[in-house]
């Protein structure tokens, strides 16, 4: 069942009759199916990707190779580079990009723990990029991701950030 904020999120982009799509890395689909759930999903929902591998996040979504290895899979580089490369592709109003560190045996550094979530939305009102670092188990970070990004999009929306 989808957080009060994700439905929120949801009935705010369909007052304003957009749509939405995601490219999801580290919530694997996730994301998309929160959404799935709100009352509001047949009129905003575009679709999403899961690109876990890196080999999607190339070959079928064009990230530069060069890209991912100067700044690693899970990163805001290359997090804004999926943002970019979906929004054409979906040709959606709100693009919402993820990746990030759910388990170990990633990029997980000191600087960069894992629950280190990257965010990526692409709206009318502008571009959120955003880092998190949450607490938690795999599927409590990813929980947590998805309602930060619907917060991130309220509040663009609200034209609070």
């Amino acid at each position: 069942m989808p957080s009060k904020i994700v439905n929120r999120c949801s009935a705010a982009i369909a007052a304003k009759g957009w749509n939405i799509a995601f490219t999801e890395s580290a919530t694997a689909g996730r994301m998309c199916s929160e959404f799935a759930l709100t009352g509001e999903s047949g009129k905003i929902l575009r679709g999403g990707i899961s690109c876990y591998e890196v080999f999607v996040k190339e070959q079928i979504l064009k990230v530069p190779h060069k890209l991912i290895e100067d700044h690693t899979p899970e990163s805001a580089e290359v997090t804004a580079s999926l943002a970019r490369q979906s929004a054409r592709l979906f040709n959606s109003k709100v693009t919402v990009a993820v990746t990030g560190l759910t388990t170990t045996g990633g990029s997980e550094t000191p600087e960069k723990p894992v629950g280190t979530m990257f965010l990526s939305i692409i709206t009318p009102l502008g571009t959120i990029d955003d880092r998190t670092v949450f607490k938690g188990d795999p599927e409590s970070i990813i929980l947590q991701t998805i309602d930060r990004a619907a917060e991130l999009i309220v509040k663009n929306i609200e034209n609070k950030i």
